[in-house]
């Protein structure tokens, strides 16, 4: 109820100041409003829930949105039955050669944490050797040594650790275990970097929003979970020492600096473990997909135009400023930038959209 509660507040305020701004055409009403529906991760669905509500009051468009997690978004946007898809991991070469012509756009940056529930304390750090040796089942008390040399002024209890990873093809799970694969050998040549992993003990739960679930109501547990979730349920997350050596708390600054630098002109990329020494290292994108080509499944042209404007509306200053508001970081100037070009060769019926 009280991220229900922030959400409209935060959504208010937010409608408040897009309107009030002379952006052009994302404000302006659309005479016939269009029904957009997307689908996929639930990592970005609040900062998603408050940019759609608003989208609707500057341009008279809905948009319906579900949280099934990135493999299913992916899977609908596969089967053409969505405009778009959202996803925490970009789709990989194979993946994209499996499908028509699409369109990465970045929406926003975030972090994957790992929150715990220890009722004897609420500070804890980590490294990405002792977390990958958690959740692969071979460190099973809080008090084990490696945990110990960890936190030498915390008394650790002796405890089982009951890790609680996600059910669902995530983005979220592929974001951590890419991580895990940077920072151990064993995680990589045993799990790898998946949206979907087997993981050998613990508890599953499905979305974001069940792994927080989970960890609030469960002593002695730790999962991995999309940073606003572990906000909202005021959940105890983890210091994690970075690349640098740095032990790093996930703020909006931390993400922000993970992806400092160059980014691809096709804004495909992680920036977990960065070498940055203020980054937080398990920092992510979070991305829209969209087909190049808009015309499929009977969509009109006026969805397609939509569907665009919808991401420009996303893209745009006013709406990135807006993201830390709800714990979420603003996407860097490259990012930006190259998506605006991305989305200049969206067509439908071959013809391009942003010329029309």
């Amino acid at each position: 109820m009280k991220t229900k509660q922030f959400l409209s507040s935060a959504i208010a305020l937010f409608t408040v100041a897009m309107l009030a701004s002379c952006g052009g055409a994302n404000n302006k009403q659309a005479s016939n409003p269009v029904d957009l529906s997307g689908a996929g991760a639930t990592f970005p669905e609040p900062f998603y829930t408050m940019v759609f509500d608003s989208f609707n009051i500057a341009t008279g468009n809905t948009v319906s949105y579900g949280g099934i997690g990135s493999g299913g978004g992916v899977r609908n946007l596969k089967d053409k039955t969505v405009d778009f898809a959202a996803s925490d991991a970009f789709l990989s070469d194979e993946e994209m050669g499996e499908m028509e012509d699409v369109i990465h756009i970045p929406t926003c940056m975030g972090a994957v944490v790992l929150a715990f529930n220890l009722p004897e304390t609420q500070q804890l750090n980590l490294s990405g050797e002792v977390t990958a040796d958690i959740f692969a089942g071979k460190i099973k008390k809080w008090n084990d040594p490696a945990l110990a040399a960890l936190n030498p002024n915390i008394s650790l209890p002796d405890k089982d650790i009951i890790p609680v990873f996600r059910s669902d093809g995530s983005g979220t799970t592929f974001v951590f275990t890419h991580y895990l694969s940077q920072v151990s050998t064993e995680w990589q040549t045993k799990y790898g970097a998946a949206k979907s992993v087997d993981f050998p003990a613990g508890q599953a739960a499905k979305g974001n929003p069940g792994v927080a679930g989970i960890v609030k109501e469960t002593p002695y547990s730790i999962g991995y979970v999309g940073s606003e979730y572990a906000f909202a349920q005021k959940l105890s997350m983890a210091t994690m020492k970075n690349a640098a050596g740095n032990l790093v708390a996930p703020t909006i600054s931390s993400i922000s600096a993970a992806a400092q630098g160059d980014m691809p002109a096709d804004t495909r990329t992680m920036i977990t473990n960065s070498s940055n020494p203020e980054a937080y290292p398990i920092s992510c994108l979070t991305w829209i997909i969209i087909y190049k080509e808009q015309a499929y499944n009977n969509r009109t042209k006026e969805q397609a135009k939509a569907t665009l404007q919808l991401l420009d509306f996303i893209l745009s200053p006013e709406v990135q400023k807006t993201a830390a508001s709800i714990n979420y970081a603003p996407l860097p100037e490259t990012a930006v930038s190259n998506s605006l070009k991305n989305l200049k060769a969206a067509t439908y019926n071959g013809k391009t959209l942003l010329q029309d």
